[in-house]
């Protein structure tokens, strides 16, 4: 007998949801665009690293469900485990990907007519791109990357869809060069953008981040729906 909750519907309005996860309830906010804006996408986000204060109400990740919102894709941002009222303890990145994988494929499911992206800042980003080798993601866009940080990125698989990286050039906490050197190592290089005079965590660029989500993405969105 199947004890696990049902799983909700995704909901016809922006506000907060309970998802059911490996590690019991997980916390998430849902954004819903403008209806005559819709274009076929939901965006699964992650935020940055939980012992550092990183949650789902980042000023950064909500800048991207805005970017994204305003190119009518539906949205999905969520506590990892420990955090807020998400059940379960940190577990540097390894748990985090199977929540993450677990909302990914709810997304799935509950947007049947969507196309899955998945999106990630700093740490979130790290947890992005390890979910998106198990996901139908059709495009990832990683803020910050960690690399240099996680051995996980030296034995990283490129996802199977568009990418997109995003560093700040004058980043304390990511080491910048580490990133680009990343990016050029790879077979298939994702698309990088380099913000001058941006630190980590974006302070006075969060408009300038938006502009350069809106503008890389907009090229792959589904066409709009015909009305």
């Amino acid at each position: 007998m199947n004890t696990e909750p049902q799983a909700p519907p995704f909901p016809p309005q922006s506000g907060p949801l309970f998802l059911h996860g490996p590690a019991g309830r997980i916390e998430a906010l849902a954004g819903v665009p403008e209806p005559a804006a819709a274009r076929g996408v939901v965006v699964l986000l992650c935020h940055p690293h939980p012992l550092h204060g990183g949650t789902m109400h980042n000023k950064v990740v909500a800048m991207l469900e805005r970017s994204f919102l305003e190119l009518g894709a539906r949205t999905l941002r969520f506590n990892f485990r420990g955090v807020g009222a998400t059940e379960g303890a940190h577990d540097g990145g390894d748990a985090e990907t199977h929540d993450a994988i677990a909302v990914g494929e709810w997304l799935v499911k509950a947007c049947p007519g969507d196309v899955l992206w998945l999106a990630g800042f700093s740490f979130g980003s790290m947890v992005a791109a390890r979910a998106a080798r198990h996901l139908p993601a059709k495009y990832l866009l990683s803020v910050a990357p960690p690399v240099g940080k996680y051995p996980v990125f030296d034995a990283l698989p490129p996802p199977p869809c568009p990418w997109l990286v995003v560093q700040g050039e004058d980043d304390d906490v990511v080491d910048p060069q580490a990133v680009y050197d990343f990016v050029a190592r790879q077979a298939d290089p994702p698309t990088l953008v380099r913000m001058p005079e941006t630190g980590h965590f974006f302070h006075r660029k969060l408009l300038d981040l938006r502009g350069v989500v809106k503008h890389a993405a907009r090229d792959h969105l589904p066409p709009a729906a015909e009305t």
